[in-house]
């Protein structure tokens, strides 16, 4: 069995390093390779990874030409690996990288995919609450098992592998790319530490994005839950014009205010905007997807043979 190691790189040039030593301490004497994807970082990440492929002959290294989101740096790194599973795994060392050989074990039992999941996670309270957030929203709109929890920290079998990476469209989900092509899950618990060495690069931007990922590219309920509330508002404003015409018939002397009426127009259109900014996200999407805009553009690759090279 040949592994993989898949680590997408974002501002990890102080960290980078000490993981790939790490993993070549720990799976020495097996086959195994390591797929980095510098994602646009703004350190010296680009740097830093090229060492790292002169030093170990089994490390493989693509260079992005911009910042395209951790989804398609991953992607990246599943079109480039060669191993019977990938595991995927963050540049930050949160996840001790021995933690591995725990996916692997699980794997072995014939499951297509295999999460970590944490007793406590060691991020802030602002990437927990995203993360929570993620796991409501994925549980709706994707449809993810309620005991399932979706973490970057995982491991896929090849054959998963190929069904993911058929995916071309410019906004993968890779989650909802896994769930939407098995069932055969599983998840065991490991270590999460502390972060040692800079800042984390979640934010709440990273985090919408996440979200309209779902909720445009693998999901249509959001335009039906909008068609709900649409079907819902029309039938309270009968029931408030039934109201108010029997109140004013009842009660003649009541002048009619104009506040209500302002409220009821911010209301709707209020409605209206988010309903028609859906849509515009929803066609905004599927234009790019059939522009051919690209997942990810590649710069340089170092350690990757030519001939594979050509075959991309």
């Amino acid at each position: 069995m040949k592994l993989s190691i898949c680590i997408p790189v974002y501002n990890g040039a102080d960290t980078i390093g000490q993981l790939v030593d790490k993993l070549q301490e720990i799976f020495s004497g097996r086959d195994f390779e390591v797929v980095m994807t510098n994602d646009g970082s703004r350190d010296n990440s680009s740097e830093v990874c090229q060492s790292i492929v002169k030093k170990y002959g089994n490390v493989r290294f693509v260079d992005l030409r911009r910042n395209y989101g951790e989804h398609n740096a991953v992607m990246c790194c599943l079109n480039y690996c060669t191993g019977d599973y990938a595991a995927i795994i963050d540049d930050d060392l949160q996840n001790p990288p021995e933690e591995i050989l725990k996916l692997v074990e699980e794997a072995e039992k014939g499951y297509d995919v295999v999460y970590a999941k944490y007793h406590k996670k060691k991020h802030s309270l602002f990437r927990n609450l995203g993360s929570k957030i993620n796991d409501i929203l994925a549980t709706w709109l994707i449809g993810k098992p309620k005991n399932l929890y979706l973490c970057s920290f995982k491991l896929i079998n090849r054959a998963l592998i190929n069904e993911i990476i058929k995916y071309k469209g410019p906004f993968p989900y890779i989650d909802g790319l896994i769930l939407r092509a098995t069932n055969s899950y599983s998840s065991v618990f490991v270590e999460h530490k502390s972060r040692e060495a800079g800042k984390s690069n979640y934010t709440l931007g990273k985090l919408i994005h996440l979200c309209l990922s779902m909720f445009v590219n693998f999901s249509i309920k959001p335009m039906r839950f909008m068609m709900g509330l649409g079907a819902f508002v029309i039938m309270l404003s009968i029931a408030m014009a039934v109201y108010f015409i029997i109140d004013k018939i009842l009660h003649p002397e009541i002048e009619s205010g104009w506040t209500s009426i302002v409220a009821l127009i911010l209301f709707f259109g209020g409605l209206q905007t988010v309903f028609l900014g859906l849509i515009g996200e929803y066609i905004g999407k599927n234009y790019l997807d059939q522009n051919g805009t690209p997942q990810f553009t590649v710069k340089n690759t170092y350690g990757i043979p030519v001939n594979e090279e050509q075959s991309k």
